[in-house]
């Protein structure tokens, strides 16, 4: 099984990229389950209906967030109503919508869960370690394999999370920094791992926004509003290949496209 994740969606451009390629992608490298982490697909402002069911129909089996996944409140009702669309489990129980969703897949039942990390970050959440662990207690026994995506600013952290569910969670990757990270592995336990699968939208900025507004917001201080990047869109994803009968990552590779 071929299990590909794209990193953090980052303007509607980034959304119209993978409308048109991801399911092309999808084909000629035969992968079975695609997960799009899209809380920034409505350019810094959560996820929009529209831009989640162009992901949807786009490839997109499963779309995860992160700290911006409640920006915008349209989206609460679609939160609710989707399960393949989530937000961070532990945003804490006033939160609409869902951090986990139990997937088919060539007849497997895959969880897909999502996390936030609480070091550095905006919003401030509770740990996410015990909110995986109740999930996995909820679940057990109804689920073959599993998917963490730690949505997370610190490395530390994400490879804490990695580490601390080694042999438990099958595959874990992390988002929100836009920066492919190049340490893909298999841990010890046998859980294929990445810290930072990247993000899709404009090459030619900072994390996929305009120089100029980055830098004056960083040297002044000052509240401005950001602008999507010049540049060609690309996507940065991982493929995670698990061996249905051993039970086991075998192989992660980084891709873009």
């Amino acid at each position: 099984m071929k299990i590909l994740v794209i990193g953090d969606v980052t303007s509607p451009g980034g959304v119209e990229h993978l409308s048109k390629n991801l399911w092309k992608f999808r084909q000629a490298n035969g992968i079975d389950l695609c997960i799009v982490n899209g809380e920034n697909a409505s350019f810094i402002n959560g996820i929009s209906e529209e831009a989640a069911i162009r992901l949807i129909r786009g490839g997109a089996d499963c779309i995860t967030g992160g700290n911006h996944t409640m920006s915008n409140r349209n989206a609460y009702a679609m939160l609710e109503e989707t399960r393949e669309i989530l937000r961070p489990l532990n945003f804490g129980e006033a939160a609409p919508g869902h951090g986990y969703v139990i997937l088919d897949c060539m007849g497997y039942r895959v969880l897909v869960m999502n996390a936030m990390g609480c070091v550095h970050v905006e919003p401030q959440v509770d740990n996410p370690f015990g909110f995986i662990d109740r999930v996995l207690k909820e679940c057990e026994g109804q689920y073959d394999l599993s998917v963490l995506d730690i949505h997370a600013e610190a490395t530390g952290e994400k490879l804490a999370i990695g580490y601390a569910y080694d042999g438990v969670i099958n595959i874990i990757f992390g988002t929100h920094t836009h920066l492919p990270t190049r340490d893909c592995r298999i841990l010890p336990g046998g859980t294929g791992y990445v810290t930072d699968v990247g993000m899709c939208g404009e090459e030619g900025g900072i994390l996929g926004m305009e120089i100029e507004r980055v830098v004056e917001r960083m040297r002044t201080k000052l509240p401005l509003s950001f602008k999507v990047a010049p540049g060609k869109v690309k996507a940065d994803g991982v493929i995670f290949e698990y061996d249905t009968s051993r039970r086991t990552v075998t192989r992660v590779t980084t891709v873009k496209f």
